[in-house]
């Protein structure tokens, strides 16, 4: 291997561990700003005065969709929808709440029932791979670090190259979900622009197109840190063949 040869890979891989550092500091201002404007929009009650709850059930039979429960769940920020069993899970911050975040967050969480009801194709797509990215996710957290360990002592990269793989479809993954976030976003805010009963303002409409674009902006840099990280472990593995 030539001088040049060894400072281009130390080059890749130092660039890959700076990318990774950028990405986790972007990450914890978007994850700290997105908080702040749920909760900010959280204290704003909706004139309308529907709770979350009600806000998806009126989304749903506007959409025509009577097959989807709306049902309370633990945690805070936990609210999902369930494509298996047909259920927009709130969180009881979401569904009791009489307010902004909480309409925009019941009818982001409908926009993916929408979507399933409408058989939206990276919906589909996503909830296709489900299956492989739990197998590949579980994959992930064991044999990239007993991989580079392999590589260290042992200089067998086999393990570190499935976890790569492994990693590269959890990537994948991630990146696919961003279209499906942003689409079910465009979907909620469309139906509340159009439902004057469930915002009667265009500043709580803009509250809500701005609590769920800061929502959005976590699945980027998730997208985005993952991809970094997927970058580091490829970096080191060239580097070490090198």
């Amino acid at each position: 291997m030539t001088h040049l040869s060894l400072i281009l890979a130390y080059i890749n891989f130092s660039s890959a561990w700076i990318l990774m550092i950028v990405i986790g500091l972007i990450s914890l201002f978007v994850q700290s700003r997105f908080r702040s404007k749920f909760q900010q929009y959280a204290e704003m009650g909706l004139t309308s005065g529907l709770t979350g709850a009600e806000v998806a059930e009126k989304m749903l039979r506007a959409n025509n969709i009577y097959d989807v429960q709306v049902i309370s769940v633990d945690g805070q920020l936990t609210d999902h929808y369930n494509p298996e069993n047909k259920t927009v899970n709130l969180s009881q911050d979401v569904y009791y709440s009489r307010s902004v975040a909480a309409a925009a967050v019941a009818a982001h969480e409908c926009g993916h029932a929408v979507q399933h009801a409408k058989a939206y194709s990276w919906l589909t797509l996503r909830s296709a791979i489900v299956p492989v990215i739990n197998i590949a996710s579980k994959l992930v957290q064991w044999t990239l670090m007993i991989g580079v360990m392999l590589l260290l002592f042992a200089n067998n990269p086999f393990l570190l190259v499935i976890g790569i793989a492994a990693l590269a479809l959890v990537t994948l993954f991630s990146f696919i979900t961003l279209p499906v976030e942003f689409d079910a976003s465009r979907r909620a805010l469309a139906w509340l622009d159009n439902n004057y009963n469930v915002m009667q303002t265009r500043q709580e409409h803009e509250q809500a197109k701005d609590a769920l674009w800061w929502a959005a902006m976590t699945y980027v840099v998730a997208a985005l840190g993952s991809l970094a990280t997927l970058l580091y472990y490829v970096s080191f593995l060239n580097n070490r063949r090198n």
